[in-house]
């Protein structure tokens, strides 16, 4: 049964109103370039992802008229073939937590069950591509275990599932923002021989926000201490903000 929930602007919220908006917003062509960006070829990581054209401003403002979406219309959503249907299902998760994770406005109890939606998503493999990943991890999975054990990022750091390993990497970037490396550290050097080129990246990319962010001097003790085990790739984007003479005597120490 399609609920009846609609916006303040009287929008029907809806996950059938929400796809029409995004075809609204289609390109064929972009589509074509979309689903090639994305490696949704034979053996490639996205492989079978489908794509309508929608790029990510467009996809965020749709997303935008829709955050009273039920959940069950989001999950409609989740369950979708069409990449900017997930997307923008994603996208309103996240406003949704951060509507009621303010003090004002703060639910616990749906806190806990937008959590539980998420991680639900990620375990039926509907969160299944970088950027969805990337625009969803920390605002959610990240924000919900700031002040709470973190075990179940070793939960997902076990998956055989590069989806849900990114997750867990990507999920620190809420504390990274909150001035706490720790985490970030010990599933960097969890992640160390996982050469999984979107596990290096996403490696890398989060201990160069340590440096950023955090402490520069935390980042390279890590990076003396493991240089020669990492990857080329992850050492490379955690090298970035670095010096020349740095960078380079650090990624000399590779293998």
């Amino acid at each position: 049964m399609t609920t009846k929930s609609r916006s303040g602007s009287g929008e029907p919220q809806t996950a059938v109103s929400v796809t029409a908006a995004l075809a609204e917003c289609s390109d064929p062509a972009d589509a074509i370039h979309l689903q090639r960006f994305f490696k949704t070829g034979p053996g490639e990581y996205g492989e079978g992802d489908v794509f309508i054209g929608v790029r990510v401003p467009a996809t965020r403002a749709v997303a935008k008229r829709f955050t009273e979406l039920p959940p069950a219309e989001v999950d409609s959503l989740l369950d979708s073939d069409v990449h900017e249907h997930r997307l923008a299902a994603l996208l309103i998760l996240n406003a949704q937590f951060a509507r009621v994770s303010r003090p004002r406005t703060a639910d616990p109890v749906a806190r806990e069950r937008i959590v539980e939606q998420y991680l639900a998503a990620v375990r039926r493999g509907r969160v299944n591509n970088w950027d969805l990943v990337d625009s969803s991890s920390e605002y959610v999975l990240g924000a919900w275990l700031l002040d709470r054990p973190r075990d179940l990022l070793d939960e997902l750091a076990a998956s055989d599932v590069l989806w849900e390993r990114r997750v867990a990497m990507l999920a620190t970037f809420a504390f990274i923002k909150a001035g706490d490396a720790s985490t970030t550290l010990v599933l960097a050097e969890r992640f160390l021989p996982d050469r999984a080129d979107l596990m290096q990246k996403a490696v890398g990319w989060m201990l160069r926000e340590v440096g950023k962010r955090v402490d520069r001097a935390v980042l390279l003790d890590f990076l003396e201490q493991h240089a020669h085990e990492m990857g080329r790739t992850a050492l490379s984007y955690a090298t970035e903000h670095f010096d020349a003479e740095t960078r380079a005597r650090l990624r000399a120490l590779t293998g």
